[in-house]
């Protein structure tokens, strides 16, 4: 028999062995039996700390945060603008990094107060600049909700990084949009250049927020 001793199973171990499993087989293939396996357990095991699947993507959810947390690029002096950038760049990045990443993140509720401190962080800054705190609430749920969003279209097309959905052609969609030559042409806007796209989408949003709310 095995000295070796396994580390004790709790909600963490569980969530990284989860977020471990995406990217191999996509959420759809995400199952409590499955995670069990990777863990060599009991799938039963896993019902003392996640009570269904939405539990376990609850927590996953969370401890992605906490990675993204881990990676935080603001600084200090930033701007409003420049804050609301680069917390959705470190959204955006955090996400990428799984498999249906974005599917995870949407939709799921936070199993712990972590997020607080940032959130609250970026609306201080916000309602300093002379938000008021509805404002800065919706400008701050706005841009994330846009990365979200734009994060889960571009993992339809590249699950991950360097690998590509079958079955998106762009030339071929051209070839069967002939008729509609704007559309066709519109192919390379929509399924290419990600990053760039990315950028000017939240550019356009926080010039948008700055002519709403008249805040500079």
């Amino acid at each position: 028999m095995s000295s070796e001793r396994r580390a004790p199973l709790d909600r963490r171990r569980v969530a990284d062995t989860a977020l471990e499993l995406l990217n191999q087989v996509g959420l759809d293939g995400l199952t409590l039996r499955a995670i069990a396996r990777e863990l060599d357990v009991k799938a039963p095991a896993l019902y003392w700390h996640f009570k269904d699947k939405q539990a376990l993507l609850d927590e996953m959810a969370t401890e992605l945060y906490r990675r993204m947390a881990a990676q935080d690029s603001s600084a200090p002096d930033d701007t409003w603008q420049e804050r609301l950038v680069k917390t959705n760049r470190d959204l955006r990045t955090a996400l990428l990094a799984y498999r249906d990443g974005a599917k995870v993140f949407s939709g799921s509720r936070f199993t712990g107060i972590e997020h607080a401190e940032q959130m609250e962080g970026v609306l201080r800054l916000l309602t300093a600049a002379g938000f008021t705190l509805a404002e800065a609430a919706r400008a701050l749920t706005t841009t994330h909700l846009y990365t979200l969003g734009f994060v889960t279209e571009e993992q339809g097309v590249l699950p991950l990084p360097g690998e590509r959905r079958k079955g998106i052609d762009v030339e071929e969609r051209a070839r069967m949009m002939a008729a509609h030559p704007l559309a066709a042409q519109a192919g390379r806007e929509i399924f290419e250049n990600y990053d760039q796209h990315f950028e000017e989408g939240l550019a356009l949003l926080i010039a948008g927020i700055e002519a709403r709310y008249g805040v500079r």
